[in-house]
């Protein structure tokens, strides 16, 4: 089975708002490799592995926390570089949200890597950190010239409606990277799967 995550995808005004913005920045940092945008993503939890007969037990558990949780007005906005700027190996966008939904996003991860749990399989225990990444550097020089342009970025606002679950299949995607796959999408604050 392949690597499985959950995550917020942003709807396509946003991404292509995002894409428009990035687009004649590509080319400042040579060692840069941007994600393709048509990945980009907000993760929830992942999982490196799970066994398939274990992945009903993940969705179901990822139905109910996505059903337990509303979030409001959502934007892409500013960024960052993981660990930090000086030793980037990310470059992300960040998001504005208001108080009573980052809350809401902070319990939404909460329970998606809880479901992972529950169905045998270890959710990566890193700090959820809200973040989409957009680039990744084995060499930091020139970061920090993009994480100061993408401060200033402001995308539109949107309301997510899902929570997805996917794939990601290492090595079959672009120029050699991951390719992803929509294995279920499941409502906020609602019930069943789309």
């Amino acid at each position: 089975m392949p690597r499985i995550f959950t995550a917020l995808v942003p709807p396509d005004e946003a991404i292509a708002d995002l894409d428009a913005f990035l687009d004649p920045r590509r080319d400042a940092v040579a060692e840069l490799r941007w994600s393709p945008i048509g990945q980009v993503h907000l993760t929830l939890a992942f999982v490196a592995d799970i066994e398939d007969w274990r992945l009903d037990d993940l969705l179901e558990g990822t139905a109910s926390a996505a059903a337990r949780r509303r979030l409001g007005s959502v934007a892409i906005a500013g960024g960052g570089a993981f660990p930090d700027v000086d030793r980037a190996k990310v470059l992300w966008a960040g998001l504005d949200l208001d108080p009573a939904s980052a809350d809401e996003l902070d319990l939404l991860a909460a329970g998606c890597r809880t479901a992972a749990a529950r169905a045998g399989a270890a959710p990566d225990g890193a700090r959820f950190r809200p973040h989409l990444t957009v680039a990744r550097s084995g060499r930091p020089r020139g970061v920090l010239a993009l994480v100061r342009v993408l401060d200033a970025y402001r995308g539109p606002a949107w309301t997510p409606a899902d929570v997805v679950v996917l794939a990601s299949h290492l090595g079959e995607g672009p120029r050699g990277g991951a390719r992803h796959e929509e294995l279920a999408r499941f409502p906020l604050g609602g019930a069943g799967r789309v």
